[in-house]
């Protein structure tokens, strides 16, 4: 059981009228993970046709329904709405980090505002979503990644990259070297930690690669951790170290050394 002292305490926003009913459920599992949620909120103009599938995912998961008329064609007033409560929550001091769910660019300033106030902000949102409003999140997730994640799996071989640890194809090796971004982020993290002798502590590399992109996960390349996704590449020596304490650290040195 989750203790709410020691976990993060959760508010979730959602746009309804830039999210999807249907992913709901994985997202709430995924930001679960991350702490404890306290608040769950979805705004929307519940009055109108395009809202009303959410009904049955709204009371199953127990999300608040906050209605907004938009009272100007064109104009989504529940944005306006979503900030104001945001902001009526952050005052209160009962939270330390916001999820919002919405692939809209308009809650690029309520991210950046919330970091401000050192609060940890989680975004969510479909592939098409600004980059802008990705990168004022320190932690942003594709639904898509996510709803792959919770879909039953296929156990065919192509569909399996994830699960390897020692045998990865050539195909997928390739396709990941052949990815010249993942390529310069995984490079650029290890040089700017490596020793005299080139090695690198990963905690320290993924710690960075987090700050500098924060939508990057290993999950969307279909791996479950970034040293699974690392070792697929075959561009790094990889050591595990053992500490006086038992614990194991990962070090990592381009192979170009």
């Amino acid at each position: 059981m989750k203790d709410i002292n020691t976990e993060k305490k959760i508010a979730v926003l959602i746009d309804a009228e830039n999210a999807q009913y249907s992913v709901l459920d994985y997202v709430l599992k995924e930001l679960s993970k991350h702490g404890h949620i306290l608040v769950k909120k979805a705004y929307g103009d519940w009055s109108t046709d395009y809202l009303k599938n959410w009904k049955d995912q709204l009371n199953e998961l127990a999300i608040n329904p906050v209605q907004q008329f938009s009272y100007t064609q064109g104009k989504n007033s529940s944005d306006a709405a979503m900030i104001i409560d945001a902001m009526d929550l952050l005052y209160s001091g009962k939270f330390d980090a916001f999820a919002l769910v919405s692939s809209d660019s308009d809650f690029t300033k309520l991210a950046s505002r919330l970091k401000e106030s050192q609060i940890y902000v989680f975004g969510v949102g479909e592939d098409k979503t600004p980059i802008a409003f990705r990168n004022a999140c320190d932690d942003f997730m594709y639904t898509e990644v996510i709803k792959e994640q919770y879909m039953p799996e296929d156990n065919s071989e192509s569909n399996e990259p994830h699960k390897l640890n020692i045998f990865v194809s050539k195909e997928v090796r390739n396709k990941l070297r052949m990815d010249t971004k993942l390529v310069k982020i995984l490079r650029t993290a290890v040089s700017e930690y490596e020793d005299e002798d080139g090695w690198a502590f990963l905690g320290m590399c993924g710690g960075l690669i987090k700050r500098q992109y924060p939508d990057f996960s290993s999950k969307n390349y279909g791996f479950k951790t970034l040293t699974l996704l690392i070792e697929a590449t075959g561009l790094f020596e990889i050591q595990r170290r053992s500490t006086d304490a038992g614990n194991h650290h990962i070090y990592l040195r381009d192979i170009r050394k």
